[in-house]
């Protein structure tokens, strides 16, 4: 699983032209699920993004997290962060998950989320996507497989 953790101010995400999901201040997270990616993987991943402290305290230190700050978050599913091109200049993206796999972990992720923060929107799973945002600092943290070690 990946995350790629954006701070906004603000943050939207349109399908044909229509807004679908929309936040203030919070969290824009792109979500790539990987073939051997779980429910267990997404609890851990969720865990630590809402106990991520990168908003500034009134010392100006990343102290807070999404809760202290009455963030929102905007969760879209992104499979092309698992692009690899290691072998010529086309991507391979054999390392992300199958899309019904996919699609119920994302769809997870949103619940379960929605059970922690009051404000949750998403983007369509599979859709064409087109992402604005405010990145604030910018901020933007990744979580990877690397977490694990």
């Amino acid at each position: 699983m990946k995350f790629v953790i954006q701070r906004v101010n603000h943050a939207e995400v349109k399908v044909d032209g229509e807004i679908v999901g929309k936040i203030g201040k919070g969290f824009l997270v792109l979500i790539g699920v990987g073939r051997e990616d779980t429910k267990e993987d997404a609890d851990w991943y969720l865990k630590k993004l809402l106990g991520l402290r990168i908003f500034e305290d009134e010392n100006g230190k990343t102290n807070l997290s999404l809760a202290d700050v009455n963030g929102e978050l905007l969760l879209v599913s992104q499979f092309t962060l698992y692009a690899n091109c290691r072998k010529g200049n086309r991507p391979s993206f054999i390392e992300a998950g199958a899309p019904d796999k996919a699609n119920k972990l994302y769809e997870y992720i949103i619940s379960e989320a929605s059970k922690q923060v009051p404000v949750v929107e998403h983007g369509i799973f599979g859709a064409d996507m087109k992402v604005s945002l405010e990145n604030d600092g910018p901020f933007t943290v990744i979580f990877d497989e690397n977490l694990f070690y």
